[in-house]
């Protein structure tokens, strides 16, 4: 199997567009999953693109959606179910896929509670993940009062009546806690799952594809006796609220669960530490075969639930557990034709149009092919990939799932490349506009130079800007989007035109209310809700503006720091000249790299970005002030305030903010509401090694007090917190007068808090 392509070798671009087209699929399969019974995907497919996901989205954070997969646990309710509101939200769980993955995440988690080496391994319970529907059952007095599903994590489906006819499942318990909520997986075993579509099959019903579906459409029955009927099972393996604890370990925890009479995973071990749990992960995998009901993976939990409790969650995942998946599925087929699509960056991105092919239980038609060095056979440093074997038009090729809703072409057979195939020409114009497209040095991906001229690139960023982490505006999606741009009478050709419709259908003869796909009514309803939409959050426009680098993440954290549109411009605007010379700076550097090595000359490759830095008369000291404001704003940095500074400085591109800004009313953003705690509103630099907490548990408990976290000091710091170690920082807070303490009087100074 072809060695899957690093994250690395993604465009922006591409990276963009697979998140956008993600989290569609996601959303889609979401909801034919839990909500519909009715999966189009299996749940190996599912879990590798929500994987994929992920990994895009660590790689490029600033792309990170509002409506991301890893935001969202299942899917909406059915109607036909009452709601339950989960008193704990059930969450889902990180996923890995090879033991390189679960290396990282055992260094995470020993990162984050600062476990040195000496240590010793941490210990973590390892059990077969299985492949149901979650279920939480709910004892109040050791009887059963309420069986939910997960639903989207918060809310959940009530199946009382039907989870009462399951005899994995008791009604009543002895020596529970006083409020105990069991959680685990209803599924259906192999043979039961062959003996019930058998049976359905006489009775001239429906069979189902796999066992999975039977259970979910089993449990999910509006009559209990159909329910009654069919033989699931319930495995326990998790708990939600409790009114006591159950123990003080994981396995300890598992062991009470099977005291009560619940059905425990006989296979769920202890590990000590990574070789431990990669043999148990084997030794499942082998057995895998022979269960006699469907698992999809390991799950590892960190042992202790102090450390547990000390670890916490993420948004949809805790950082103490992550699947451990099983590999995924390959195929052979016939490339057609590779084509080239330009995003709303003017990337061009390569897409491989195959001979349909099933790959998991899908089927395939489209395969990422990356970029125009992929597609030689070479990574993003030119060493060879695949052997060094390219890419052609018509070759035999291998289709690799492993997460991506458009899959990778993972290998080549040279053995069946037909006679007349020939090495792929990647463009050099753009296909949309014929502009020059052109690969700057460091970058992997050929951009379309023709900018507001290029339609792809004005309908992509116009579809960006409508997005659901955007504007969102109701009724104007991306089919609309491509309409109006099109339309020769009442053209939306830039964000501003959009708020200009409605006084613009006013003055046309041909009214929106009589084309094709509107009557009075839409029409009203559109012009509604772009109204609706004038008042608008800072950091969904700054995000909307769809600048190259700036994602969700970046806009919020951009909103946050500067708090008002005019503040923000005011920063971008003072920032331009040293900006520019940033630039000069590292266009220096490079032709330092050119004349020789970088190893070994790291002291004066700085020596001469410093030399150019001291350079610089023709900079204000408040240009030079406003740009370290703006890379030291944690999780910015100077890629991110290039290309803020480059976009706002665009005639052009200025003139059609300008022009929406003046249709809005941007608002500001709240001031912390921690407000009684001593550090809200400050701006807190953390230099030096922290010694009785991680660097991230600082950030977040920073943060949870209302401060704002730099990554750089400048006059606008008002705290340094110094550890053994600190240097650059603490030196120049030093210079600059900010107030500077240790560890121990940062601990002091929000104890109370």
């Amino acid at each position: 199997m072809a060695k899957e392509t690093p994250i690395a070798e993604l465009t922006e671009a591409a990276a963009a567009q697979e998140l956008a087209a993600l989290a569609d699929a996601l959303k889609r399969a979401n909801r034919a999953y839990h909500t519909e019974d009715a999966p189009e995907i299996s749940d190996a497919e599912y879990d590798a693109l929500k994987r994929r996901n992920a990994e895009i989205e660590a790689a490029f954070p600033h792309l990170k959606r509002e409506d991301s997969p890893t935001e969202q646990v299942g899917a909406p309710v059915s109607e036909t179910f009452a709601k339950v509101t989960h008193a704990v939200r059930m969450m889902s769980l990180a996923n890995a896929f090879e033991a390189g993955d679960i290396a990282d995440f055992n260094e995470t988690v020993r990162r984050y509670l600062g476990l040195r080496d000496s240590d010793g391994p941490i210990a973590y319970t390892a059990e077969p993940k299985i492949d149901g529907l979650s279920l939480s059952l709910r004892y109040e007095g050791g009887r059963l009062v309420q069986a939910a599903t997960r639903g989207d994590g918060e809310t959940g489906e009530n199946v009382t009546a039907n989870a009462r006819t399951i005899g994995d499942i008791p009604d009543r318990l002895d020596g529970a806690p006083d409020v105990l909520e069991v959680r685990g997986e209803v599924y259906m075993s192999h043979a039961d799952f062959a003996a019930l579509n058998k049976r359905q099959e006489e009775a001239g019903g429906k069979t189902f594809a796999n066992p999975r579906n039977a259970a979910a459409g089993s449990l999910r029955q509006l009559d209990a006796k159909i329910t009654a009927a069919r033989p699931l099972k319930f495995f326990a393996y998790a708990w939600g609220d409790l009114s006591e604890p159950l123990a003080e370990t994981q396995l300890g925890a598992i062991e009470r669960l099977r005291s009560l009479e619940f059905q425990t995973n006989p296979l769920t071990q202890l590990c000590n530490g990574m070789d431990e749990m990669l043999e148990h992960y084997s030794e499942i995998e082998a057995q895998r075969a022979t269960l006699g009901y469907d698992i999809d993976g390991v799950v590892y939990k960190v042992n202790d639930l102090d450390l547990q409790r000390r670890l916490g969650f993420r948004s949809t995942t805790p950082r103490w557990a992550i699947a451990h998946k099983f590999p995924a599925e390959l195929a052979w087929t016939r490339l057609e034709k590779i084509e080239i699509q330009v995003g709303r960056t003017g990337a061009l991105s390569p897409v491989a149009r195959l001979t349909p092919v099933t790959v998991g239980g899908v089927v395939v038609s489209n395969a990422t092919l990356h970029n125009e060095d992929y597609i030689a056979g070479r990574d993003a440093k030119g060493e060879p990939i695949r052997e060094g074997k390219d890419i052609r038009e018509g070759d035999w090729v291998q289709v690799y799932r492993a997460g991506d809703v458009i899959p990778k072409v993972a290998d080549v057979d040279l053995s069946q490349r037909p006679d007349d195939a020939v090495p792929y020409e990647f463009p050099t114009v753009c296909p949309e506009c014929g502009s020059e497209a052109v690969r700057e040095e460091g970058d992997a991906v050929r951009r379309c130079t023709g900018g507001l001229i290029c339609p792809a690139q004005a309908v992509e960023k116009l579809k960006h800007f409508v997005s659901r982490a955007a504007f969102d505006i109701e009724g104007l999606g991306a089919r609309q989007i491509e309409m109006f741009y099109r339309d020769g009478t009442l053209p939306i050709r830039e964000p501003a035109d959009i708020f200009t419709l409605e006084k613009r259908d006013a003055d046309t003869v041909s009214k929106l209310k009589n084309r094709d796909g509107y009557g009075e009514k839409s029409a009203r309803n559109l012009f509604q809700a772009i109204d609706e939409k004038r008042k608008i959050e800072l950091n969904r426009v700054i995000f909307a503006l769809g600048i190259r680098h700036v994602g969700e993440v970046a806009a919020a954290d951009l909103a946050r720091h500067f708090g008002s549109w005019a503040a923000f411009t005011s920063a971008v605007d003072a920032a331009v000249p040293a900006a520019q010379r940033f630039l000069k700076a590292e266009e220096a550097v490079t032709k330092e790299r050119q004349t020789a090595a970088e190893q070994g000359r790291r002291a004066e490759i700085t020596a001469t970005r410093n030399a150019v830095w001291a350079d610089n008369p023709a900079v204000p000291a408040e240009a030079k002030a406003a740009w370290d404001d703006l890379v030291g704003i944690d999780g910015i940095g100077a890629t991110v305030a290039v290309s803020l500074v480059t976009t706002f400085h665009q005639e052009a591109e200025r003139a059609s903010i300008d022009r929406l800004a003046a249709e809005l009313d941007i608002q500001d953003v709240a001031a912390p509401t921690a407000s009684d705690s001593p550090v809200a509103g400050k701006t807190v630099v953390f230099t030096g090694t922290l010694e009785k907490m991680t660097r991230a548990e600082a950030k977040a408990r920073a943060e949870a007090l209302g401060a704002k976290v730099s990554g750089s000091v400048s006059a606008k710091t008002d705290l340094v917190v110094a550890g053994p170690g600190a240097g650059s920082k603490a030196k120049k807070a030093a210079e600059l007068g900010v107030e500077t303490i240790d560890e121990d009087s940062w601990l002091s100074l929000i104890g109370g808090s």
